[in-house]
């Protein structure tokens, strides 16, 4: 619909899939095996994510949410085999803790609607996974081996996925350019810093973020790690702080 969404190759078989029309510019990922896709991130749900989607593959296609957010789930009505993790089960079942009057404000805000789109219309996703994670599984894709992390901070349930044979890391909401998120009640500083350890560690060739800029790479990992670290140390890691910045980047505490 009205060229919503925007698809960029990675490589033959992974593709970044965007909403630029909106502020929060959400990147959504498809990675392909031999057996079957797996698809990061739904996006708004505004439009049809299937429309960019349904070209880029002929294998079936679970979906996996980097956490419960409107902006990560909005499609995954469209996908009713997909993964969520343990402690955002009840975010699916009416529990989020935001109406649905300021999630509609949310996804109007800055943003460049499909002519008679009716945001009233617009309905948080609720469903049932068809798999519950926890974090340290394996999703295989036939040829493409997926590891699932947990790591909290932004949400609760917050999850990155790692391709080790590729070096790619998909970060979701705990790592990206731009402002990030750590002052909702729903969120944990002390955990974000602890998520950043655990992904700075890894040997990253390319980051993936769910939104802005796509061609963040890999030492910001550990910038925002150190800078953390530093929060802590001055004891500024916590709700209330205020706000912190870095240059390309920044955090809300």
């Amino acid at each position: 619909m009205e060229n919503w969404f925007t698809t960029d190759r990675i490589d033959p078989d992974t593709f970044a899939i965007s909403e630029y029309r909106h502020w929060e510019e959400t990147h959504c990922y498809l990675l392909n095996g031999t057996k079957r896709s797996l698809l990061i991130d739904t996006g708004l749900g505004i439009c049809d994510i299937r429309n960019a989607v349904t070209p880029l593959t002929d294998k079936p296609i679970t979906a996996v949410a980097t956490h419960i957010h409107w902006d990560h789930i909005g499609g995954h009505r469209y996908y009713p085999d997909f993964y969520a993790h343990a402690l955002q089960l009840a975010w699916l079942q009416g529990g989020f803790p935001q109406p649905i009057e300021t999630i509609r404000g949310y996804v109007t805000e800055r943003c460049r609607l499909p002519e008679g789109y009716d945001v009233n219309t617009y309905v948080f996703f609720q469903g049932t996974p068809t798999k519950v994670l926890h974090g340290g599984e394996q999703i295989d894709l036939g040829d493409r081996q997926i590891t699932v992390l947990h790591t909290p901070g932004h949400s609760p349930g917050h999850m990155c996925f790692w391709e080790a044979a590729r070096g790619y890391l998909f970060t979701g909401d705990l790592a990206y350019k731009g402002e990030l998120t750590a002052y909702f009640p729903s969120t944990d500083p002390q955990a974000y810093l602890r998520s950043l350890e655990t992904v700075a560690a890894l040997p990253v060739k390319r980051v993936f973020p769910a939104h802005h800029d796509l061609s963040m790479q890999p030492e910001i990992l550990a910038r925002m790690r150190d800078a953390f670290r530093d929060l802590a140390r001055c004891g500024k890691l916590a709700h209330g702080s205020g706000k912190f910045d870095y240059g390309d980047w920044s955090v809300r505490l």
